[in-house]
């Protein structure tokens, strides 16, 4: 039995043990299934601003967790060794009673809450939603840091459940995402959705010779600001990683197109410099 996956643009096609391009996504009795499900690679207590979120309770700390896998395949991914590799048999399992627990016990230390990050949280919604249902009942504040490419039937699970979101908006061209085998239009449309609802920041890391021009960031300055001026946008230096080798982002032209979306945006940041 075989079922085309409605998580993502992609639509894969499930089988019972064949997984999607997201290494999460599979058929099980008869069901589209995550693998995920309550599978964490990586944990740590962070400071809000390194998610980043700037204008979202600032100063505090978030109990930040990661799972595997990614329905992207950026060629500069920042944590590829667990966004774009198969970790189900080395990663820990908990519950969300589990998780939120952890978070609890946290408090004491200013934790405020529990983020989803590292690799792409969505594609793996179910566990998430759980999570936060629970989050909620504890008075945790709930974060997600994602590439926003996925489908409404996610984003209705999630966004009730949401306080805040940091969404990476990769490139402002459908030939920039195509290289990166995205979608621009799935992340425009999560990006809308979700600043109607919840604490909404945008990061854009700027890749030397892929998404650097003038024109794209005015563009996009443009569409963020036709949202919503207030939105704060994270323009992020660019070290190689995995499969890129481009020399860092050279300061000066973060610092030229910083100046662009100012003249749209009312917060904006230079990140990583």
């Amino acid at each position: 039995m075989s079922e085309k996956c409605d998580i993502c643009f992609r639509g894969c096609t499930l089988e019972e043990g064949r997984n999607g391009y997201c290494k999460v996504r599979t058929i099980k009795d008869g069901k589209n299934v995550s693998r995920s499900y309550g599978l964490i690679s990586s944990a740590a207590l962070d400071p809000i601003e390194k998610k980043p979120l700037a204008l979202f309770e600032p100063g505090s700390y978030i109990l930040s967790v990661g799972s595997y896998g990614c329905n992207l395949s950026c060629p500069f991914c920042q944590n590829h060794e667990i966004s774009q590799n198969d970790l189900y048999s080395s990663c820990e399992r908990v519950s969300a009673q589990e998780l939120v627990r952890q978070a609890l016990q946290l408090k004491a230390y200013d934790n405020i809450g529990i983020a989803f990050t590292y690799n792409e949280p969505l594609i793996n919604y179910e566990f998430i939603r759980d999570t936060f249902e629970l989050c909620k009942e504890h008075d945790l504040k709930t974060v997600l840091i994602t590439s926003g490419a996925v489908n409404d039937c996610v984003l209705d699970e999630v966004l009730p459940l949401t306080d805040a979101w940091n969404i990476d908006l990769k490139s402002f061209t459908e030939e920039g995402y195509k290289d990166l085998k995205g979608d621009l239009e799935s992340v425009k449309n999560c990006i809308v959705r979700a600043s109607q609802v919840s604490h909404v920041e945008i990061t854009t890391l700027v890749v030397p010779g892929r998404n650097d021009s003038v024109k794209e960031m005015e563009e996009e300055a443009k569409w963020i600001a036709s949202i919503n001026p207030d939105i704060p946008l994270h323009i992020t230096r660019y070290f190689p990683r995995w499969k890129e080798k481009e020399e860092p982002t050279d300061i000066d032209k973060l610092k030229e197109l910083e100046g662009i979306a100012k003249k749209y945006l009312n917060h904006v940041f230079l990140g990583n410099i």
